[in-house]
């Protein structure tokens, strides 16, 4: 160590005791701090500078009407743009914007022509035109100020789009909000139909079973009607008859009411010969009742109910029934219950007559039995006989007062029915006209109405598919959102709604490493830059050999006893370059004394890697770093993004130092991530590992082999 340190400690006295050396170190060690300065300071704020890019703006728009009204478009541009201080326009007229274009004096030109408004109002019509706006640009003036001037013209229209999505926007959000307001009135109306809808939907069967009832009860009506029209000939026919028929009847009630009066005294006699028959019979088996309680057989006495007794009784029954109906008959067709009572009491002589009959025959025909029995059977019909005799004394005595009156009152009835009867057939005869007539309307009504029921039938399916499919979007969109929702949504602020829709989004911009200026976000690579240069301009200057070469002093002590002095004058340089950063310049860093400090990290790491190569290999060591700084200014990621280079350049990325050195001070200027700055400076000290082997193990063998070279390479007195 010591020859290393003697070595270091003769380089500083030689410094110090020549004026003429401490002037060039001097200047070596501030000259590379002006090169960060300069470059910091010029890239300050640069896009807050724009105002000075000149671009002229050429407005030739006519302007169009828009419903009555004049509208301008261009001249509202130009509005605009006076109030905008980003860029410097000026507006002026064509052939001058392009005349000073050409010539270099204004960077772009913004022409908007002269059918501008007509195109934008185009896109009320059938067929909308896109409004154009022509943009000129001199490339060749600057490489960034095209960039700067697209980006102002791209705010042109920007604007214009803005705008214009605004106002129809308006236009529209406000007739979506009267649509709202009218839809909110109509809720309940709404409401009903949509209620009505799905009912409907429901009752789509029975509806369909309706219409084919009534389609099959049309066509039977039709065929009522067919029936009705071919039987008119015939219902006339018999009208004629029935008249002709109720004028007969008439004298045949009339004849009969005569016959009536005539048969009344023969119809009272035949009611006092069936009382007669029936008080002898009673007569007869009384006296036979009494004989047979002194004979000793029955015989003798029954014997004496002969066939005759029978018939006569059988006859009487007959008539008494005969006489009943006759009686019915006349209550029937005249109305009324006055022959009641007769009815009844006839029909039940009728049946005693039959039943006395009966016994009568029954107790002539058992001769041979016992006494007691026949005794049993006459005491019946000797009851029998006795009742009917009553009852038939009462019915003739009720002849003239109750049965003939009520006879002759229901022949009267019958007479003036009949009469009515004459007259109602002899108006059908005489409407039988009208009647036709109104069959054969109903007939074509029915065929008209057949047809449209058939039509209507026809249809059902097609409106029931029609109406399923309305009721299920109606159940899809309230699956979506509910009516109430859509009459709010289009209930809104509509001028609020027409500002959102012109720019829904907003960018919120946060910074997670905020850096105030751009000058001190490019600090950290010209100050990079600036600690290489300052190696550089080390090896040019000064020399990596020792010249007082004492005894036993090898070549790795020549190699770091050299190496120190490089590092003491690169880390003055360094010194002064980051300081003067943060408090000339007033550069930002989160972390001021880290930003100094990874400086200072890299002079040396830059230091090592610069004095190893020309220390080795002398002045190809000096090209070799001059290579290394071109292939590092583009290649490391300084000013343009890696991912946007060449792929050449971010292949050879990771292994240039610059990559690593620059973002070490990044991560002092913007804010630290511990990972990051670790895995930097393990980087660099990989670098200045490599480069140390490099140093101590090939210096003393290179520089042995190409002393002949260096040799015959000075006596051109060319190269030093």
């Amino acid at each position: 160590m010591k020859p290393i340190f003697s070595i270091y400690l003769r380089d500083l006295r030689s410094i110090v005791t020549n004026w003429a050396a401490a002037v060039v170190i001097s200047g070596l060690i501030i000259l590379p701090s002006l090169y960060a300065w300069f470059n910091i300071k010029a890239s300050w704020d640069p896009y807050g500078m724009t105002s000075g890019i000149k671009v002229a703006v050429v407005n030739q728009d006519q302007g169009t009407a828009l419903r009555g009204q004049t509208v301008k478009i261009g001249d509202e541009i130009v509005g605009s743009l006076k109030e905008n201080h980003n860029i410097g326009w000026v507006f002026t007229e064509e052939n001058k914007a392009m005349t000073s274009l050409n010539r270099g004096q204004y960077y772009a030109v913004i022409l908007i022509p002269d059918n501008f408004s007509a195109r934008i109002a185009s896109v009320l019509t059938p067929d909308p035109e896109k409004a154009e706006i022509f943009y000129y640009v001199n490339e060749k003036i600057n490489a960034v100020a095209p960039k700067i001037t697209q980006k102002g013209a791209s705010s042109v229209t920007s604007e214009v789009n803005r705008n214009f999505v605004k106002t129809a926007n308006g236009a529209i959000f406000s007739i979506f909000n009267q649509i709202g307001v009218e839809l909110e009135q109509e809720l309940p109306l709404i409401r009903k139909m949509k209620t009505l809808a799905f009912r409907i939907r429901e009752l789509y069967p029975e509806i369909n079973q309706a219409a084919d009832t009534a389609v099959q009860d049309l066509k039977t009506g039709r065929e009522i009607v067919g029936k009705v029209q071919d039987a008119l000939p015939q219902a006339a026919k018999l009208a004629h008859t029935g008249e002709e028929w109720a004028g007969k009847t008439a004298q045949f009630l009339e004849r009969g009411s005569a016959a009536l009066d005539t048969a009344a005294p023969t119809v009272e006699e035949a009611l006092v010969q069936m009382r007669q028959a029936a008080a002898g019979t009673a007569q007869v088996s009384g006296l036979l009742l009494a004989a047979l309680e002194q004979a000793e057989a029955a015989e003798p006495v029954t014997g004496a109910l002969t066939e005759h007794t029978q018939l006569a009784l059988t006859s009487a029954g007959d008539a008494a029934a005969s006489l009943a109906d006759m009686l019915s008959r006349l209550e029937a067709a005249g109305g009324g219950s006055k022959l009641a009572d007769a009815i009844a009491g006839l029909t039940q002589a009728s049946k005693d007559f039959k039943q006395m009959a009966q016994l009568a025959a029954d107790i002539a025909g058992a001769a041979d039995q016992a006494a007691a029995g026949a005794k049993d059977s006459l005491a019946e019909l000797n009851a029998l006989a006795a009742a009917s005799a009553d009852r038939l004394d009462k019915l003739a005595g009720s002849f003239d007062s109750v049965i003939r009156p009520a006879v002759t009152a229901a022949m009267d009835r019958l007479k003036q029915d009949a009469g009515h009867v004459q007259d109602l057939l002899a108006d059908a005869v005489a409407d039988l006209p009208v009647v036709d007539k109104v069959v054969t309307d109903a007939g074509k009504g029915f065929e008209t109405a057949v047809g449209a029921a058939e039509a209507i039938r026809k249809d059902l399916p097609q409106a029931e598919n029609k109406l399923k499919e309305v009721t299920d979007r109606i159940t899809d969109l309230e699956k979506e959102g509910t009516l109430e929702d859509l009459i709010r949504l289009l209930s809104l602020n509509y001028a609020k709604e027409s500002e959102f829709f012109a720019e829904p989004v907003t960018l919120i911009e946060k910074s997670l490493f905020p850096i105030p200026n751009y000058g001190s976000a490019m600090t950290p690579f010209y100050t990079t830059l600036s600690i290489w240069v300052g190696g550089l301009l080390l090896v040019s200057m000064l020399t990596v050999e020792v010249h007082e070469r004492g005894e036993g002093l090898r070549s790795h002590h020549e190699y770091f006893g050299r190496l120190l002095t490089f590092l003491t004058i690169t880390l003055l340089q360094t010194l002064i370059i980051t300081t003067g950063d943060l408090l000339l310049l007033k550069t930002y860093a989160a972390n001021p004394v880290s930003f100094v400090l990874f400086g200072l990290l890299l002079a040396c790491v830059f230091t090592v890697m610069i004095y190893t190569l020309v220390s080795v290999f002398g002045n190809v060591g000096k090209a070799m770093a001059i290579v290394f700084l071109v292939l590092q200014v583009a290649g490391s990621g300084g000013t343009f993004p890696i991912q946007v280079t060449p792929p050449f350049f971010q292949a050879i990325y990771p292994f240039l130092p610059f990559s690593y050195g620059i973002s070490l001070l990044r991560e002092a200027v913007g804010g630290s991530v511990p990972e990051i700055v670790s895995r930097d400076i393990i980087a660099l000290l990989i670098f200045v590992g490599l480069f140390l082997v490099l140093g101590v193990l090939l210096k003393k063998f290179v520089n042995k082999a190409a002393a002949k070279w260096v040799k015959k390479a000075k006596d051109c007195h060319l190269i030093h």
